[in-house]
């Protein structure tokens, strides 16, 4: 009997030490009074990150944006970033817990443009894509929606 506690003991306290199961916060930088980027916030919040944001004028939030890694066209209106990673645009939160899981070596994730659909865009069957950013700036898809 005291084997097995000492064993369901240790296994515990192993579980808790386990980096994993503490919420990743995301760190958002946006404009003030942007709907679709609380939205997105409010999307992570729901899926278990937390989330700390900050209001930057335009000049600012673009500098964040280049300072990451992100060329032209990987760009929207707010940033992520967690986990050592940029998380730009829409990017649904299913994918960002892949991004934590994969580590990738990359600059982050992207979803161009702002797709009807996506986290914090309202409801809509419209496809898009979650691209991976290379480090030297090209992408690759990494995710497809809706799945």
């Amino acid at each position: 009997m005291g084997r097995r506690r000492t064993t369901i003991i240790a296994g515990a306290f192993a579980l808790l030490s386990v980096p994993a199961l503490a919420a990743e916060t995301v760190d958002v930088f946006s404009t003030s009074g942007c709907g679709c980027c609380i939205g997105w916030i409010k999307h992570l919040e729901e899926a278990g990150f937390e989330v700390t944001n900050e209001n930057l004028a335009m000049a600012d939030l673009y500098a964040k944006k280049t300072g990451a890694g992100l060329k032209p066209g990987q760009t929207l209106c707010h940033t992520g970033f967690v986990g050592g990673y940029v998380v730009e645009g829409h990017v649904p939160a299913a994918e960002v817990k892949r991004l934590l899981a994969e580590r990738p070596d990359a600059v982050g994730l992207a979803v161009p443009d702002m797709p009807a659909g996506s986290p914090g865009m309202g409801t809509s069957d419209e496809p898009y894509e979650v691209l991976l950013v290379a480090r030297d700036g090209t992408s690759t898809v990494f995710a497809r929606y809706p799945k």
